[in-house]
């Protein structure tokens, strides 16, 4: 499927398994702070949508006014954070190296890069408006 072409009734029909989706007030600068700091591939980027790759997993960036029929948006809190209790991982990607990109872009790293008790060396960092990302990697 080429994500860049693809009709939108298409690519919403081919979705299946567990999606992602994240409302933000700027997609281009989510996009940019997911893209520069993970690694991760942008497709069909403009202010209103993006397809993020990572792998074979899509999480999709939607600006806060396509949602405008949606009831998502009344629980958006008015101040930041956005993304308080959420953790999303991204598996197979080096905390260290995200770690190291994070810091030179200027984004909030909340927890250096450590082995955790469940097999994963992970971090986490916080996006532009509060979703906390975890590269994660197996150790041991």
């Amino acid at each position: 499927m080429d994500l860049e072409t693809i009709p939108a009734e298409d690519f919403g029909r081919s979705l299946s398994g567990v999606g992602l989706n994240l409302l933000t007030r700027d997609v281009r600068a989510l996009a940019s702070f997911l893209t520069d700091t993970f690694g991760l591939i942008a497709h069909r980027l403009s202010d209103d949508f993006a397809i993020i790759r990572h792998g074979s997993a899509l999480i999709q960036l939607h600006s806060d006014g396509t949602y405008h029929s949606n009831p998502l948006p009344q629980l958006i809190p008015e101040n930041p954070p956005r993304g308080g209790g959420a953790q999303f991982y991204l598996f197979g990607i080096d905390p260290e190296a995200a770690v190291q990109r994070a810091e030179t872009l200027g984004h909030h790293v909340i927890e250096p890069p450590a082995n955790k008790p469940h097999g994963l060396r992970e971090a986490t960092i916080l996006s532009p408006e509060g979703y906390a990302f975890s590269p994660a990697i197996a150790y041991g």
